[in-house]
């Protein structure tokens, strides 16, 4: 953010309007924490099986717990911020993570960890949508939501890309309950700032009540599908079962959405070019850009025998070069069309898997199979995020930010849910050797990438208005 831009903030602060900076703080770290708590758990499991006694079906839960519940109410936790107000809402999925963590630290057996885990996925699905509609909601179209969304983009990935190497310090140095309770002071800072800083946004003359049928469907349609397609690389067909079961209650979401006079989602966003091709888009590069982290991770742990804090060390340059590429998006996109720029960040993408497809090797190293083609990979994320995750928001009114960012969240969470089990069925499928199943496990990510990129050119033109604003 510009200086420009912080000064203009002070003055809606003193107008009695949310101060822009403190928007973007809140909203920034509220979205490290989510992502952070969706990967940090990861090192620590073989410790919390250790420590608790959990079987292999535990340790498994204590992941699907969180990622269920995350991906079965984010378009619920995007609409209750339109409705109750985005302060409210933020407060709220803040506390929930917060009080969830802290359940977890302190679990004494497998059931209550579960349990906190997925609260905290509740809590991660209230806050995630509102900390984007917040930044969207605050800042006016043009280079000043450029900046903010490139800000949320590049801290949100961090906290995916060091979620890693903190979970492999807090585990190693001070135990794995850390790896939770470290939500807690985080949490505390956050929750101060935001009650002091933000202002309260609700409408108190509208009274429109939450569509109870409308949420009951989505959340138990989309928890269904993301659970089935986490169970099709192990359980086959018998997956299909919870994911017909999850298609059809969203078709039946669909057609009460269609009756109700004050829908969850209104459909009319989906006709939005914007907002469909935009998601549609996020989804299909999403499965792509999975392998980025968990492949990668995979291939320096099990083939390379990195340990857990030296592979986490080892995906510095990533973070570096998707936050150099977020900052960058900005200053493109005031001289580019947006869709040019997220078409060539998509291409640098998947030629960046692809070159590390070719490269993975049992000998390899980090200098000659890791920097070169990650940096390429995270470099052209970077560039592609800020422009797709604007257009996907673009063109929707204040009252309805919460909801379209609820959209965009659920197209991400979909997105690495389908490319989990479609890139590993393609490792599997590779045959036996790890280094021939990541290799192709990349090789495909290129593939799918390639082809969400392709979705860009049916983007909307951009309005030459917003762009003479932009070169301005």
């Amino acid at each position: 953010m510009t200086t420009t831009d912080l000064a203009g903030a002070e003055a809606e602060h003193r107008a009695g309007r949310t101060p822009g900076w403190a928007v973007l703080l809140v909203a920034s770290i509220g979205q490290f924490l989510v992502v952070l708590d969706i990967s940090v758990v990861n090192v620590a499991l073989p410790h919390m099986r250790a420590g608790l006694g959990l079987g292999a079906t535990g340790l498994q839960w204590v992941v699907n717990a969180y990622s269920l519940t995350f991906a079965g109410f984010l378009l619920l936790g995007g609409r209750a911020a339109d409705l109750y107000g985005r302060k409210r809402v933020f407060m709220a999925g803040l506390g929930l993570v917060t009080l969830a963590s802290l359940a977890g630290g302190f679990a004494q057996d497998g059931a209550m960890l579960i349990g906190a885990r997925a609260a905290q996925g509740l809590g991660a699905a209230i806050l995630a949508p509102v900390t984007l509609s917040l930044v969207t909601a605050t800042f006016p179209a043009g280079p000043a939501r450029t900046r903010a969304i490139a800000m949320w983009t590049a801290v949100g990935t961090a906290g995916g890309a060091t979620g890693g190497l903190a979970g492999g310090l807090l585990t190693d140095y001070l135990g794995w309950r850390w790896v939770l309770l470290i939500n807690v002071p985080v949490g505390a800072v956050v929750a101060v700032i935001a009650a002091r800083r933000l202002r309260d946004d609700r409408d108190t003359a509208r009274r429109v009540r939450l569509d109870v049928p409308g949420a009951v469907l989505v959340t138990a349609g989309v928890g269904l599908l993301a659970f089935g397609i986490g169970q099709t690389e192990d359980h086959g067909w018998a997956s299909l079962i919870p994911l017909a079961a999850g298609l059809v209650l969203l078709v039946l979401f669909v057609g009460v959405e269609a009756r109700t006079p004050h829908p969850l989602v209104r459909l009319g966003l989906l006709r939005l070019r914007s907002v469909a091709v935009g998601n549609l888009a996020t989804l299909v590069v999403m499965t792509g850009g999975f392998a980025l982290w968990y492949f990668l991770s995979l291939y320096m742990q099990n083939v390379l025998h990195y340990s857990a804090v030296r592979t986490g060390l080892s995906f510095l340059p990533h973070t570096i070069g998707i936050i150099i590429g977020s900052r960058l998006a900005p200053t493109l996109m005031a001289r580019v069309d947006a869709r040019l720029l997220a078409g060539a960040g998509g291409l640098m993408a998947a030629a960046g898997f692809a070159w590390q497809g070719v490269v993975l090797d049992a000998g390899g190293t980090f200098l000659g199979s890791i920097l070169g083609p990650g940096a390429t990979m995270a470099l052209g994320f970077g560039l592609l995020m800020t422009p797709l995750v604007e257009t996907a928001t673009s063109g929707v009114d204040a009252s309805e930010a919460g909801t379209v960012a609820g959209v965009v969240n659920t197209s991400r969470t979909i997105g690495g849910a389908i490319g989990l089990s479609v890139l590993g069925a393609a490792a599997a499928a590779a045959g036996p050797d790890l280094v021939d199943g990541y290799a192709t496990a990349f090789r495909t990510a290129a593939a799918v990438t390639a082809a969400g990129t392709a979705i860009v050119a049916f983007l909307p033109r951009p309005r030459r208005d917003a762009q003479a604003e932009a070169a301005g």
